[in-house]
C-alpha cells in the first residue's frame, strides 16, 4: 500500500491508500488544504485538530450546497424530460384544409382575348403614328 507525503495548513502528513488512488488522494488534500489556509490566513495559528476539523466542515458546507444544486438541476431535468415526453406521444393536429380559388376556364379565356384586344390597339395606334410622323 503507497504513501503519500501531503500537506494541509503547512503541516505534513503522511497518508496510505490504495495503489492507483494517490492522484485523488493528492487532489483530496489540495481540496482540504485550500480551505485551511483560508482558516490560517483568517485566524491564524490553530491545532491542529481545530483546523482539520474547520476546513473538513467548510468542505462539506461547499459539499451540501454543491448537492443541492445537483439535486435541483436532476429535478429541471426530470421535468423537462416528462415534458419531451408528454409533446412526443401529443397525437399530430389534425391537417388544416386550405381552399385555393379556381379561376373558371371562362374568365382565364375572356382575359386572354382582352389581352389580344389590346396588343391590336396599341399596334395600330404605333401604326398610325408612324404614319402621321
Amino acid at each position: 500500500m503507497p504513501e503519500v507525503q501531503i500537506s494541509i495548513g503547512g503541516r505534513p502528513f503522511t497518508v496510505a491508500c490504495q495503489e492507483g488512488e494517490e492522484h485523488f488522494l493528492e487532489s483530496a488534500a489540495s481540496l482540504l488544504d485550500n480551505e485551511a489556509s483560508q482558516l490560517m490566513d483568517q485566524i491564524g495559528r490553530l491545532p491542529e485538530s481545530r483546523m482539520l476539523l474547520m476546513a473538513g466542515l467548510m468542505l462539506a458546507d461547499k459539499t451540501a450546497g454543491t448537492d443541492d444544486k445537483v439535486k435541483s438541476l436532476e429535478d429541471k431535468i426530470a421535468q423537462q424530460e416528462a415534458w419531451i415526453e408528454e409533446l412526443q406521444n401529443k397525437p399530430q393536429p389534425e391537417p388544416q384544409r386550405v381552399e385555393v380559388a379556381v379561376i373558371p376556364d371562362e374568365v382565364t379565356q375572356t382575359l386572354a382575348e382582352l389581352a389580344a384586344r389590346a396588343e391590336a390597339i396599341a399596334e395600330a395606334a404605333e401604326e398610325k403614328a408612324r404614319a402621321a410622323s
